[in-house]
């Protein structure tokens, strides 16, 4: 139960930060979702099942909420809080402004890092070595990389002398310029090479960097990174699960993260060009380890090598002479997720071997670890051998987790499995992928059953009035003991928009709605305003811009220039009085933040239906269909449902802004499903026209 200390220390810090706050006015909606993040962490609502799910409308102020109440809880019970999000622009508000001025004006005391993967750190040995005179220290590029132009050159002379004299930590985000992707896979941190024990890598950025981690109360994260240290047993990278209590922000990415996480995927050809890479490796590395350490497993990843390269050469023979459709992508899925009967003995020798490759590889590099850590081979020698290494056990990871996944016969629900053929000039290689249609098991089993409490956030967490779908997707629909909690927005809807459905003659799926759209957008976009329209696809929004250009209109189209160029040239316009139009797909209807006389004019061209065209969408509803149900109401309208209060969501940022909001689109109106979206949405002023 919530204890009163606690909760005499929550209210403290809250009136401690209102009065410093500028503009700052109670919001019921805010104190409610304190209180009730407070109950649940603390178990009043169940003994060991401490989860809330919170949709929170724009302008609640989730964020100050979820730190006043976990902040104090995690200080009192000694558990570290984790705070994952979904974007970069969401870690930076918490890291650089939210947390620093929580820290400064709470009145306790308390400590933040931003937690990011190895691969953003540079290796400092790597870096010192990199421009080295002696090619052999470098001959382990030849398998990946083009040589370094005298531009690339330069830059790493800038990276050293600024890591020299300490006015550069070695983190690739806080570089002023592009670090190319050549120049930083050379130098970057790598797990099996860049280790702490060994002397020359026990005080890089990486290592630094966790050993910070290890003393903050507070640790942002991105949903990537939580996924891969679940991936790695938990707490690996991050403090223990059980000893950890987890903000999810923009909870409604997480089961799409989750997803990709799991996938796996391997070329056949290319494969077979670099394990024949590694055969020759292999006998390099054996002559460099102690005999003692490593006696007879270089002929163990020899015949490991052998075994796998000649099942693989099978399966792409297979492939080759037996004939498969293959859509305009040059893909073919494989339907309930099963494999050709036909390789599937190779399938599983492959997930044999293959671990042993990964096996006798990782003994060999740990031995040549300890070598070099003994000083029974020099630095010299032993650094680009273990870098290399470190290349192959990445590569064989993911070919190890590939060939695993396809080894499961049958599983309920299947795995979206396919094949994609890749045609180069000289041959055609093929791309085999296996991807997991649910990831909500894991999920449970990993983080919900494992962590101290949890608390999922997110502005578009339910759909069509139920959090079923999202509960569902996200593995929590078996815990009892889940608390979901709507917080509406303190906006006041009806007064500041009115949503406008017009009366146009064509519906989204007639032929000629293109043409509908060039006809009828210029009586609804106002010239002297800030207009934001959005289009479910690139085709059409391309195809619109080109009729209304032909009209005169001047437009700000996404695609001709980058994100941050096109939205700095229309507050250009907007801060000009000139006003200005704004075309963007479905990515510019979350994480568009344009407050005040930005927006004032909001126009959806669409209901964003995603169309099922990537096979992992095939295969869902393809499953859902074998079990009776329908994938169009069960999948297609329920997202679809989210993105469209996330594309409302674009025009009230500010308690203070106004404006309309115009949908294009007549089946809200026509189809059973619309009323149920139209009730999803914010309660604007509406307007539907007969």
């Amino acid at each position: 139960m919530l204890a009163d200390s606690l909760k005499k220390t929550i209210r403290t810090i809250h009136t401690n930060i209102a009065a410093k706050l500028p503009d700052y006015h109670s919001r019921p909606s805010q104190n409610y979702l304190v209180a009730e993040i407070a109950k649940t962490l603390a178990g009043n609502y169940h003994r060991t099942e401490r989860i809330a799910v919170i949709e929170a409308g724009t302008g609640t102020g989730k964020s100050l909420a979820y730190c006043l109440a976990a902040i104090p809880y995690a200080k009192q019970h000694k558990k570290s809080l984790i705070i994952s999000t979904a974007t970069v622009a969401l870690q930076e508000q918490l890291i650089n402004k939210e947390l620093p001025f929580f820290a400064k004006h709470a009145g306790i005391d308390i400590s933040y890092e931003l937690a990011k993967g190895r691969q953003r750190y540079v290796c400092a040995e790597r870096l010192y070595n990199a421009l080295l005179d002696d090619p052999s220290q470098l001959n382990f590029l030849a398998t990946t990389d083009a040589p370094l132009s005298e531009k690339e050159q330069d830059l790493i002379k800038q990276l050293q002398a600024a890591y020299k004299k300490g006015t550069w930590q070695g983190d690739r985000d806080t570089w002023p310029s592009v670090i190319s992707d050549n120049v930083w896979r050379l130098i970057q941190s790598d797990k099996h090479s860049c280790q702490r024990q060994l002397a020359s890598h026990a005080h890089c950025p990486f290592h630094s960097a966790r050993d910070r981690l290890a003393k903050a109360d507070v640790i942002i994260v991105n949903h990537s990174l939580l996924l891969a240290d679940l991936e790695l047993g938990g707490g690996v990278i991050l403090p223990e699960p059980a000893d950890s209590i987890y903000v999810i922000d923009e909870a409604h990415h997480l089961p799409q993260v989750a997803r990709d996480f799991s996938s796996a995927s391997s070329t056949l050809v290319a494969t077979l060009e670099w394990l024949e890479k590694l055969a020759k490796f292999n006998q390099k590395m054996a002559n460099t380890i102690s005999s003692t350490r490593a006696t007879g497993l270089n002929f163990k990843l020899a015949d490991a090598i052998n075994d796998s390269a000649k099942d693989l050469k099978n399966v792409k023979t297979f492939f080759a002479d037996n004939y498969f459709v293959f859509n305009e992508d040059n893909v073919h899925r494989f339907e309930q997720g099963q494999l050709p009967k036909g390789i599937t003995h190779w399938v599983k020798d492959l997930k044999q071997s293959s671990a042993n490759m990964l096996k006798f590889l990782t003994k060999m590099h740990d031995a040549l670890t300890l070598d070099l850590s003994d000083g029974d081979v020099s630095k010299k020698v032993a650094e680009p051998i273990l870098a290399e290494s470190g290349l192959y056990l990445t590569r064989l990871d993911s070919f190890a987790k590939l060939w695993g996944n396809l080894s499961i016969e049958q599983s309920n629900p299947p795995h979206a499995r396919w094949l994609k053929q890749l045609e180069y000039k000289n041959h055609v290689d093929y791309l085999l992928a296996d991807c997991p249609i649910q990831v909500g098991y894991y999920l449970h089993d990993k983080l919900w059953q494992e962590c101290a409490g949890a608390v999922l956030c997110s502005a578009t967490l339910s759909a069509l009035g139920s959090f079923d779908h999202f509960a569902f997707e996200a593995g929590l629909k078996p815990i009892e003991g889940v608390k979901y909690i709507k917080a509406q927005s303190p906006f006041d809807y009806k007064d500041k928009a009115v949503l406008t459905i017009p009366n146009i003659s064509k519906e989204p799926n007639h032929k000629e709605f293109s043409d509908e759209l060039v006809k009828v957008l210029p009586n609804y976009i106002k010239k002297d305003e800030a207009n934001l329209v959005l289009f479910a696809s690139y085709w059409q929004m391309n195809q619109v811009a080109e009729g209304l250009r032909k009209k005169g209109f001047s437009l700000l189209l996404q695609g001709e220039a980058s994100r941050d160029a096109l939205l700095t040239l229309h507050r250009d316009k907007v801060k000009n009085g000139k006003g200005s139009i704004l075309f963007g797909t479905q990515s510019f209807s979350e994480g568009l933040d344009l407050p005040g006389d930005l927006l004032t004019n909001l126009i959806i061209t669409k209901i964003p239906f995603a169309v099922p065209t990537s096979p992992i969408e095939q295969a869902q509803s393809e499953y859902i269909e074998t079990k009776g149900g329908n994938p169009f109401l069960s999948i297609t309208v329920p997202e679809a449902a989210k993105k469209l209060v996330q594309s409302c969501g674009r025009l009230l940022r500010k308690e203070s802004d106004s404006g309309e909001i115009t949908i294009l689109d007549r089946r809200l109106v026509t189809k059973r499903y619309g009323k149920a979206m139209l009730d999803s949405l914010p309660p604007f002023k509406r307007k539907i026209e007969y």
